[in-house]
C-alpha cells in the first residue's frame, strides 16, 4: 500500500498526535537533570518542582503589596485586551469585507487600501499608537486592531468574491434590493468564514498584546514575562508561556465548536 493511502487508526492517530509533545518533554526532562546535576541553582532549565512552586506563589498566594493573586490578574488583564481587540476588528473585518467584496463602488478604493494596509509591520508603529492614544488600555486594544483587521477583511473580501454571481441575479429577479442581498446572502456566507479567519489571526493577536503589554503596563501575561527576565526567572516565564499557549489553544478550539454549533453547513467548519 502506498504511504499516500496509509490513514492511521483512532488509537494510532492519538498516539501519533501525543508522540511529539512527550518527545518534546523527554527532551527537556532530560537536559533539565543534567544541568542541574552540574549546578543546582541553574535558572535556564529549571525543574517541575521549580516551576511549580512559583506558580504556587504567583496564582495562590496573594501579593505582599497588592493582596492580589498575580497570575490571576495578568490573565484577566490580558484576556479583557485581547477580547476587546477580536471583538472590534471582527466587527471592523466584516463591516469592510463586505464593503469591498461586495459593492463596486467601495471595493475600488478600499481593496488596494486593505492591501496595503496589510504589509505595514503593526509592531513598526507601535510607537505612533503610543503618542497618539497613550500608554492606557486603549493603545494595546488598537494596535490589536489595527494588526489584524486588514487581514480579516482582505479574507472576507475575496470569500465575498467568490460568492456565485447567479445568486445575486437571482436574488435581484426576485426584488432584492442592496440591503437584502447582504443580509440574507452575502451575511450569511461570510459569517462562517469571519470565525475561521478569527482562528487564523489568534496568533498574531496573541504577539501584538504580549508586545503591547511588554512596552507599557503594570499587569498582564506579558508584562509580567518581561518583568521577570531581568532576574532570568525561567520558572516563571515558562509557566507563563505555556498557559497563554493553552489559552490560545482553548480559544481556538472554541471557535471551532462555535462554528460547526451555529453553521454545521459549511464545509469550513469540518477543518
Amino acid at each position: 500500500m502506498r504511504l499516500i493511502n496509509r490513514t492511521p487508526s483512532r488509537s494510532g492517530w492519538l498516539a501519533l498526535a501525543i508522540l511529539p509533545f512527550a518527545l518534546l518533554l523527554a527532551l527537556y526532562l532530560t537536559s533539565s537533570t543534567q544541568r542541574l546535576e552540574i549546578n543546582p541553582n541553574d535558572k535556564l532549565l529549571p525543574s517541575f518542582g521549580q516551576m511549580s512552586a512559583a506558580v504556587e506563589r504567583l496564582a495562590f498566594t496573594p501579593d505582599k503589596r497588592s493582596g492580589d493573586y498575580l497570575f490571576w490578574q495578568d490573565t484577566a488583564s490580558s484576556l479583557k485586551r485581547l477580547g476587546s481587540g477580536l471583538a472590534i476588528a471582527a466587527v471592523a473585518g466584516l463591516c469592510l469585507g463586505v464593503a469591498a467584496g461586495t459593492l463596486p463602488l467601495f471595493g475600488a478604493p478600499l481593496s488596494p487600501l486593505l492591501t496595503v494596509l496589510s504589509m505595514v509591520p503593526p509592531l513598526a508603529i507601535l510607537p505612533i499608537l503610543f503618542i497618539v492614544f497613550g500608554l492606557g488600555e486603549l493603545s494595546k486594544v488598537m494596535l490589536i486592531v489595527i494588526g489584524i483587521t486588514p487581514i480579516l477583511a482582505r479574507d472576507l473580501e475575496q470569500r465575498a468574491r467568490e460568492i456565485p454571481r447567479e445568486l445575486l441575479i437571482k436574488a435581484q429577479t426576485l426584488g432584492a434590493n442592496t440591503w437584502t442581498l447582504i443580509l440574507r446572502l452575502v451575511l450569511p456566507q461570510l459569517l462562517p468564514r469571519l470565525l475561521i479567519s478569527l482562528r487564523l489571526v489568534l496568533g498574531s493577536a496573541w504577539l501584538f498584546l504580549i508586545a503591547a503589554e511588554a512596552i507599557a503596563s503594570t499587569d498582564g501575561l506579558g508584562y509580567r514575562i518581561f518583568l521577570v527576565r531581568r532576574y532570568m526567572a525561567m520558572d516563571v516565564i515558562l509557566p507563563y508561556v505555556a498557559w497563554i499557549t493553552l489559552l490560545a489553544w482553548a480559544m481556538d478550539l472554541s471557535l471551532r465548536r462555535l462554528t460547526q454549533l451555529l453553521f454545521p453547513w459549511y464545509e469550513g467548519a469540518k477543518a
